[in-house]
């Protein structure tokens, strides 16, 4: 028995990983066998594979781990600011106080992964150089963490408090030099950099001065700059007459400059512009064609092989094989094919969704290596997403996946959607069935078919050019009023997260269309899904706002969700169904006095009367017995449909809250 208190414990089991760009997070649960010891805790070992070498090195101190990497007491762990596209292998140690006292070599598992492609990181120190009075020389260190090679930054500057009229800036140097500038007057500067992952965060407001007007000696010495502002007023004029007679309408124009800056103007005026364009439409292009070639790369015919058809779409198969380009390694890629007998049409619009695809860079976006269009079928390719729609990959693996990796994968399309928006975006078909999923669990948004751009004025009613809109994803202020912003998008990706939440169940399940709109307008929300934690079904409340300036942007979504995932236990606490009555979803028009006379009856109700017989067989002939059942009380009756399990026991949930309430009568 003595022995038992100085063993060393057994390594810790069933340990994963899941890789949010260049973070990761670990989890594992306690050894099999714990030394007889309560001092338990944990060592993480990080070592980057250096391939060239097939060597390890350390992974430095650069490297953050969160909470702490020695004498961890907890099972899992944050591992942050590891570079991108590297492979690490991470050692999870497990000790206790009298593993330093044997010969035993400390027990340990290994992981072994591969980080994402990431965004830089902020740029941390911008100086102010030369001033004159209508100009200012900025000049900025490049990121901490470049994550890949530089190209292009982003500067935006506006006069302090004029934030709605400000001025983008695009330049391959760090260092730019902002004119036109008011003398005497505070302006307010944020870049960021970009690499082919995408845009980094803006840096922190830099505010800096211009110089002073400087005083005249006399009168006669401003006659010389009264008479030059004549000129230059009567030429800017002059300007402005024949831009508007060019009958020109475009939210920016470009300022002389050098060859490796893009100089673009956002004021105020009666149109209302919502920020920089970087988005072009290619329905505004009169040749399709045109749109096409500009955005999207054309392959030979000769370098694809189609393999297996792997599904269908609108226009046609969807298939999959090889891709070899020449001077590249051969690739498995995603084939989507124009069916024979098209019309002009049906091509225009099966290729506007490569034209705009082809606009996009971001790993959590589908990427699109080119198109087809010399020969026949008429195609476009597209990176090939292992485990496919994330609907039917969760409805495949129900309860596989722990709270942080579902929450991973949320955060990917968060990700993903905020980049659209950044660049003035509106997907408007955001749904699970429209995200894909690759082999390692990164989620990327797709399927652009319905998506358009937002509207230069965002207070105008958007008309749609042809599609149905997808009621039980969209907002109220869409279906009612066409209005399509990115805060539609946000309440689309709140049924997301509940879709995510919930493995794939059918939102509002089997509610009609109008019986949705209905239940929506009178300020239902679905249920919190079994088991999720409190923190995430209220990030789905926020998206599910009816104000949708009240919704929060897609940043503020990111920026949570990082939150939650570097501190999981923020997660542990789930939805407690007595706190949530007000927010409950019932079925519009199927229950309307919220009383049960039978089993039979509130089966009925909920439209899973098939099961009557089944609870009646098994001794469940009172509503007051089936409110005390369990998800293993289900299983045994018979009920064992994942969606209809989660169902009644949600139904049940609300029986009993409604009870405690003295809202049932039984």
């Amino acid at each position: 028995m003595f022995n038992l208190f100085k063993e060393p414990p057994s390594a810790p089991r069933n340990a994963i990983s899941n890789v949010n760009e260049t973070s990761v997070f670990l989890e594992w649960t306690v050894p099999e066998e714990t030394g007889g010891r309560k001092d338990l805790n944990y060592n993480i070992l990080c070592r980057k594979i250096t391939l060239a070498w097939n060597k390890y090195e350390e992974c430095g101190s650069q490297v953050r781990y969160l909470p702490q990497q020695k004498g961890l007491r907890n099972n899992s762990i944050m591992v942050a600011d590891l570079l991108a596209h590297t492979n690490y292998t991470f050692v999870v140690e497990a000790v206790n106080g009298v593993s330093e006292l044997t010969a035993l070599q400390h027990q340990s598992v290994s992981l072994n992964v591969t980080t994402n492609q990431a965004a830089p990181s902020p740029i941390s120190a911008v100086r102010k150089g030369k001033t004159a009075k209508n100009s200012i020389s900025v000049s900025w260190q490049e990121p901490d963490r470049p994550n890949g090679i530089i190209l292009e930054y982003e500067i935006k500057y506006f006069e302090k408090d004029q934030e709605t009229s400000y001025t983008i800036i695009k330049s391959k140097e760090t260092e730019i030099i902002a004119d036109g500038l008011k003398p005497s007057a505070v302006y307010v500067f944020l870049i960021r950099a970009r690499t082919s992952a995408g845009y980094g965060g803006f840096s922190r407001r830099f505010e800096f001065e211009t110089s002073p007007f400087l005083a005249a000696s006399s009168d006669q010495s401003q006659a010389p700059i009264i008479a030059v502002s004549f000129i230059v007023g009567v030429i800017l004029l002059a300007l402005v007459t024949g831009f508007l007679l060019s009958g020109r309408r475009c939210g920016y124009s470009k300022a002389k400059q050098d060859p490796d800056e893009e100089k673009m103007h956002f004021h105020n005026g009666h149109i209302k512009f919502s920020g920089i364009r970087t988005y072009i439409d290619p329905h505004t292009y009169e040749d399709p064609n045109q749109a096409v070639h500009e955005f999207a790369k054309e392959i030979d015919v000769s370098c694809i092989t189609i393999e297996r058809v792997i599904g269908a779409g609108e226009f046609g198969e969807v298939c999959s094989g090889p891709l070899k380009l020449p001077g590249k390694r051969e690739m498995l890629v995603a084939i989507k094919t124009l069916k024979a007998g098209y019309t002009e049409k049906q091509r225009r619009e099966f290729l506007g969704e490569a034209s705009i695809m082809g606009q996009f860079d971001h790993p959590n976006i589908i990427h699109l290596e080119g198109v087809v269009t010399k020969s026949k079928p008429v195609m476009i390719i597209t990176e090939y997403m292992e485990n496919g729609s994330l609907d039917t990959f969760l409805k495949k693996n129900d309860g596989q996946f722990t709270v942080i990796q579902l929450v991973g994968m949320l955060r990917g399309i968060a990700s993903g959607m905020r980049y659209l928006s950044d660049m003035g975006y509106v997907h408007r078909d955001l749904a699970a069935r429209n995200i894909l999923v690759n082999g390692n669990l990164v989620c990327k948004v797709s399927d652009f078919g319905l998506s358009r751009v937002l509207e230069d004025d965002p207070e105008a009613a958007y008309t749609t050019r042809g599609g149905k809109i997808p009621i039980r994803w969209t907002a109220p202020e869409a279906i009612s009023f066409r209005k399509f912003t990115s805060a539609s998008d946000v309440w689309s990706y709140g049924i997301v997260m509940w879709e995510v939440m919930s493995y794939g169940e059918r939102p509002y399940w089997e509610m009609s269309n109008q019986d949705v709109i209905k239940a929506v307008e009178e300020s239902y929300r679905l249920p919190g899904p079994m088991d999720c934690p409190a923190a995430l079904y209220q990030l789905m409340m926020d998206c599910w706002q009816k104000d949708r300036n009240s919704r929060p942007k897609f940043e503020e979504i990111v920026s949570l969700l990082d939150k939650l995932i570097r501190n999981p236990s923020s997660l542990k606490t789930l939805i407690n169904s007595s706190k949530r009555v007000s927010n409950l979803l019932v079925e519009y028009g199927t229950i309307e006095s919220n009383v049960y006379r039978s089993v039979g009856e509130w089966l009925e109700a909920i439209k899973m009367g098939r099961y009557t017989e089944l609870f009646m067989e098994s001794g469940y002939t009172t509503v007051e017995v089936v409110t005390q059942m369990t998800s293993d009380d289900l299983r045994r009756v018979g009920v064992n449909l994942a969606g209809h399990q989660k169902k009644i026991i949600s139904s049940i949930q609300e029986m009993r809250v409604q009870m405690m309430n003295g809202q049932v009568q039984i």
